[in-house]
């Protein structure tokens, strides 16, 4: 009986833990790739406004940062070129419609915005790439490459996902302005409750056991 009430506590937190991963998974898609160049905490910020942004207006806001494209074989510019389109078109192939795709290949110094037919008319390009991103990666200080492109590419996708909000009459809550306290705070603590319960039901289990046991 011991080792199967133990069994039955390590059974529930497994469960536990696999649907804390697949809920943070269902709610944590729109980083495709970042090739360790998005520090967690831009992630986590990213997949927030994202969620929230497709919840409000069903547009799916995804980000992809690489190191350098796969496809790329040569260092001809104009080859660079072909290669670069030819991957983010096979990448597009793939996104929920509608979506906007906010892609960078940081060793090849290539950035792009773009969109599904008609949703480009939601924000502006020039502004988010020229004002949001590219003076954040051109910055001369003391901060590494992981903190000034996790810092840009967070600004510029908080601003895309601002102004996709604002032209439809809505604001977010998960807006980088407002800090997005509410909506982080009820998903924390929903993950972190999950897990304590299973943490705490095992115990129960293990220190009854032992008791019964003397």
């Amino acid at each position: 009986m011991k080792s199967l009430s133990t069994f039955k506590a390590k059974v529930f937190i497994a469960l536990s833990l696999f649907l804390l991963n697949t809920i943070s998974a269902l709610a944590s898609n729109f980083v495709l790739e970042h090739d360790g160049l998005l520090d967690p905490r831009a992630i986590g910020k990213i997949n927030e406004m994202g969620t929230e942004l497709k919840s409000k207006t069903g547009i799916n806001a995804y980000v992809i940062l690489k190191g350098t494209y796969p496809t790329i074989q040569s260092e001809a510019m104009k080859d660079k070129l072909v290669s670069i389109k030819s991957y983010e078109n096979s990448i597009v192939q793939t996104l929920d419609k509608p979506y906007v795709l906010l892609s960078m290949s940081f060793d090849d110094s290539h950035l792009n915005l773009q969109s599904t037919q008609g949703i480009e008319t939601l924000y502006d390009k020039d502004d988010i790439l020229d004002v949001y991103i590219i003076p954040l990666l051109a910055s001369k200080d003391k901060n590494g490459e992981l903190a000034k492109v996790s810092a840009a590419m967070l600004n510029g996708y908080g601003e895309l996902c601002d102004q996709i909000a604002e032209s439809k009459g809505l604001t977010l809550d998960s807006s980088m302005g407002s800090g997005g306290t509410t909506f982080s705070a009820i998903w924390k603590v929903f993950m972190y409750t999950l897990v304590l319960v299973g943490i705490l039901l095992y115990t129960y289990i293990v220190l009854k056991e032992k008791k019964k046991g003397n």
